[in-house]
């Protein structure tokens, strides 16, 4: 049980607590009705502290810089020894002990400074888990199992925007399934070591999930075929790559095939000029042949036949000198013949020397491309050889896909054995622990049963994905019935828990959980909590508002006001728990 919470600051009012039922009751005042709210009396805050010195992070109460540097302290009893716990809020990560730390699994340390007996937050939790839910040290090296912070977190809701009273199974909004399952089974007595077991083939089903898409990504992208498509995407590859590799072996390098390249570009050039002079050539010998064979020589018997005809007769003086212009033109003619006779002598000697250029630059460049074919460039060789690396690259990236996806059907298979086992598995322990399942099911029967005419019904199911917990009252007619679900289903926890050797002793209920319930039911809730706390000797404490408290529909014989053990007010600035306003 939890005796007091204390502070080292005066403001403070130090909550002493009693065996049972214990209520903190936060008043408001009819002057402070209309400007003050109750919920900055420390209500909640009591909860963050208690939270707190039991190892949780700041919550954000606790993170404000007026309260910077406070100590608080909780005096407890951890396994049937009496211990005070102080933490302060500057000093997180030293909690000092006060009491017999004897047996403890994780021994304090004396503080160099003080002397006294300090831990560590991690090694205080860790303790915690060990002292009151009888955790065992092991399950520090095993993944997915019960964690005092996840546990106590059931036992004392927290409120604010953790969501911890939206859903009895779970103590905050973001919680993830297997904390879901693993946590509740643990303290509902079943068996939680199966569910860690199916959480850990979970994580192998995604990592074939992954090996899976990381064999159909990448150059695959778009090819997402079966196996065999695959496959046979391999064998082209192979087959590519052999070519090539044949193709590079056949590969000669010539070391001047682009000085031999270039040759053979300029003769090609070169003989294309020559044909080029040569057509024109043959154009002008055409036509200077053409010229030779028209040339006539003048006859001078010609010209007197014609005058004769005209009936005019030449003198010889005339007939002379006619004689001497046909000599000349004769002349003129003779001279003309043979330049062109010369010209076309020398025409024919440039066409066939220009033809046996053409041969013999032709026989060269047979020769420059034979060597052309035969061999190729080193740039081309490089090519080659990049072209071949990709394929090969291609087909080893390939070859490790398609064995990654074999390995992904064959662990899909083997893994679809290991969690039907595992489900068998999980059934038959749920069926072997038949008495811990069936008590907590009636324990949770008979809590709803004295709030409401029927009894609800908490049920346990084994599921693909572990198990189910689900809870139901059937009264949809009564308010705030929801809270009331979370409400019989922790006093299960207390129940149960209040007959272990290591148990935390102890069920904390913020006002939150009364929020919105028709009075009758809070009423008999209450009584209910203060029946069975007493009976099995466990304590519960709840904060709730004054103007909550459903006064007419308690029992004649219930004694609300002989439970109260602290009443805030915002009558002044230090009725509050802290004693300050900020």
């Amino acid at each position: 049980m939890i005796y007091s919470v204390k502070s080292d600051k005066p403001s403070f009012k130090t909550i002493k607590f009693q065996p049972g039922f214990n209520v903190i009751l936060a008043e408001r005042t009819k002057e402070s009705t209309k400007k003050d709210s109750r919920n900055g009396l420390g209500k909640s805050t009591l909860v963050e502290i208690i939270h707190f010195c039991m190892g949780a992070n700041k919550g954000e109460t606790l993170s404000k810089k007026e309260l910077d540097d406070w100590s608080f302290t909780i005096d407890l009893d951890i396994a049937g020894k009496k211990y005070s716990v102080t933490r302060n809020t500057a000093k997180q990560n030293k909690i000092i002990i006060d009491g017999d730390c004897s047996g403890w699994p994780i021994p304090p340390d004396a503080d160099l400074e003080t002397g006294t007996k300090v831990l560590s937050k991690n090694d205080w939790n860790k303790t915690l888990g060990v002292l009151m839910f009888g955790l065992k040290p092991s399950y520090d090296t095993m993944k997915y199992v019960p964690t005092f912070r996840s546990l106590i977190s059931y036992i004392v809701r927290r409120n604010g925007q953790r969501g911890a009273f939206l859903n009895p199974f779970q103590q905050y909004k973001q919680q993830l399934t297997w904390d879901i399952q693993v946590n509740n089974s643990y303290l509902l007595g079943l068996g939680w070591e199966f569910v860690s077991r199916l959480q850990v083939l979970k994580d192998r089903e995604k990592i074939l999930a992954q090996i899976k898409q990381e064999a159909q990504s990448e150059i695959l992208a778009n090819l997402m075929g079966t196996l065999g498509e695959l496959e046979a995407v391999k064998v082209r590859l192979e087959a590519q790559t052999k070519q090539e590799e044949k193709d590079l072996k056949k590969f000669k390098v010539h070391l001047q095939y682009s000085n031999i390249e270039s040759e053979a570009n300029d003769i090609t050039r070169k003989i294309h000029e020559l044909i080029n002079e040569n057509i024109n050539d043959k154009r002008l010998l055409e036509h200077y042949e053409a010229s030779l064979n028209e040339e006539v020589d003048a006859k001078p018997e010609s010209v007197i036949k014609i005058y004769e005809e005209a009936g005019l007769h030449l003198s010889a003086l005339v007939t002379k000198r006619i004689d001497d212009v046909l000599s000349f033109h004769k002349q003129v003619v003779s001279n003309r013949k043979d330049f062109l006779k010369t010209e076309i002598e020398r025409i024919k000697t440039n066409i066939a020397q220009r033809e046996q250029q053409k041969q013999a630059l032709s026989s060269k460049r047979a020769e420059l491309m034979l060597i052309l074919k035969e061999h190729g460039a080193l740039e081309e060789y490089t090519q080659l050889q990049n072209n071949n690396q990709k394929t090969v690259s291609e087909l080893k990236d390939l070859a490790i896909k398609i064995e990654n996806l074999k390995r992904f059907e064959q662990g899909k298979s083997e893994l679809a054995i290991e969690i039907a086992l595992l489900q068998q598995q999980l059934s038959t322990d749920l069926s072997e622990r038949k008495l811990q399942k069936e008590k907590a099911i009636l324990l949770f029967n008979s809590n709803s049963q004295a709030l409401y005419e029927a009894p609800g019904t908490l049920s346990i199911d084994v599921t693909k994905t572990g198990l189910k917990f689900g809870v139901n009252i059937e009264r949809s007619g009564s308010h705030g019935i929801g809270n009331m679900k979370i409400f019989c289903y922790d006093l299960v926890f207390a129940q149960i828990w209040a007959e272990k050797e290591f148990r935390p002793g102890f069920l904390i209920h913020d006002s939150i959980i009364f929020a919105d319930v028709d009075e009758r039911q809070k009423a008999l809730a209450l009584e209910l909590a203060a029946k069975e706390s007493a009976k099995l000797n466990f304590q519960y404490i709840c904060t709730m508002n004054s103007d909550a408290i459903p006064a007419n529909d308690f029992s004649a014989d219930f004694k609300f006001g002989d439970y109260i053990r602290q009443t805030f007010t915002d009558a002044t600035d230090d009725g509050g728990l802290l004693g300050i306003r900020f």
